[in-house]
């Protein structure tokens, strides 16, 4: 393994025969994973056709431009973007001095969002509002507070070369610093935020190599956690219904139960190869709430068909595997760490919105990576792909 110094002496040796540094083998360019990007691209831009198909009929929400939702989710695309290559140019060693900061920002956002300062939208107090149509979902980046700080945690001494596995005392520490996000996301309540970023801690404890204990004295805590707060009715009456309506899918169709039949028959009555971009009938009578950022993928069923929505699902899985990749070749268990928390947050997340989409799966409000719009998810999204590019980018070229 080359160590830092070396490999930072590498680096910034001067080139040969005038070669820019750009162009060599030295440049970050030639370590980024270009088939993670081009898939992370491509889900990004495409989706930009199925959110135009799902609002731009709908005047009360594009205010008369039926390419309002367009341009924002393209704008969105590009911020996003920018975030990712700023990431990229910090680097995965030095992006480590910065989470303490990052995570006390998130925290600060969270408790706003809990104030006056926050607004409901959907039964949910999780939003800041910016003026100007914009606005601000810190739970979104709460997902990157916890991959961060867990991960800063429980690699310390690891990757010091002090121990081979991180300490019981390393483990309790990185559960605390996830828990108080988890705990102030759940008071707004967003029980859909939650899961993800339960998710996320389990899979980053099985990826650090913790205590067997620890992950199973964390799955016994979550079925635990779920019974209280049925019990302790922290739920908001939206939500148990919302979950009554997955038990019993006959429960209120026109109720309740809505969104998950008009967003099945819209995905079933796509066929093969559906009707056709901007052809759907459920999308243009504007029968699926919330389709362009929950039920996106409705829109890829009805007017795509199996063929599209199997095409949004793969590339996803592209992302999946690159990310595992990273993960099992990054040089330090802190690249190691940051790279299997993303994948566990993508993963579970997309499972969870198709699956709704699809009635396998109870509605959670949770919005597709890379393919729903909203700025919050978008940013942070690509923040994540960032990171993932900045551990692979530490990773030295072979000779």
């Amino acid at each position: 393994m080359t160590s830092y110094g070396s490999y930072r002496q590498l680096r910034l040796a001067p080139q040969r025969g005038g070669v820019p540094k750009a162009l060599s083998k030295d440049s970050p360019l030639w370590r980024i994973d270009w088939i993670l990007l081009l898939a992370a691209v491509v889900l990004s831009l495409g989706s930009s056709l199925l959110v135009w198909s799902a609002t731009r009929g709908r005047d009360t929400l594009t205010h008369g431009d039926p390419q309002y939702f367009l341009y924002r989710h393209l704008t969105n695309v590009l911020v996003g973007a920018v975030l990712c290559a700023v990431v990229i140019a910090i680097g995965s060693r030095r992006f480590r001095t910065v989470v303490p900061f990052l995570y006390a920002g998130v925290i600060l956002l969270l408790v706003a969002t809990l104030s006056p300062l926050g607004s409901t939208i959907n039964g949910q107090h999780s939003w800041i509002q910016l003026g100007g149509g914009f606005s601000v979902q810190p739970a979104e980046f709460a997902k990157l507070a916890i991959v961060l700080s867990m991960a800063l945690v429980l690699s310390d001494q690891v990757d010091a070369g002090e121990r081979e596995f991180p300490a019981n005392k390393a483990v309790f520490r990185a559960l605390v610093w996830a828990t108080l996000p988890m705990a102030i996301v759940m008071l707004m309540p967003d029980a859909g935020s939650v899961m993800v970023m339960a998710v996320i801690v389990l899979g980053i404890l099985l990826a650090s190599g913790a205590a067997n204990r620890w992950v199973f004295g964390l799955i016994l805590t979550g079925v635990g956690g779920c019974v209280a707060i049925w019990k302790l009715g922290v739920l908001s009456k939206y939500q148990i219904d919302r979950f009554a309506a997955f038990a019993n899918p006959a429960l209120d169709p026109s109720g309740v139960g809505y969104n998950t039949a008009q967003a099945r028959i819209a995905i079933g009555s796509g066929g093969l190869t559906g009707k056709g971009l901007f052809h759907g009938t459920q999308t243009t009578g504007q029968f699926v709430p919330e389709q362009q950022t929950d039920f996106v993928f409705t829109v890829a069923g009805e007017e795509l068909g199996f063929l599209g929505a199997t095409a949004i699902i793969l590339l996803l899985g592209v992302v999946l595997w690159r990310g595992c990749r990273i993960a099992r070749q990054a040089t330090d268990l802190y690249g190691t760490v940051v790279a299997a928390g993303v994948v566990a947050w993508f993963a579970f997340q997309g499972f969870e919105n198709i699956g709704m989409c699809l009635g396998i799966m109870p509605v959670a409000g949770i919005p597709l990576p890379f393919v729903s719009y909203g700025g919050s998810s978008m940013f942070s999204t690509w923040v994540a792909i960032g990171l993932l590019q900045a551990v692979q980018s530490q990773r030295p070229i072979a000779a």
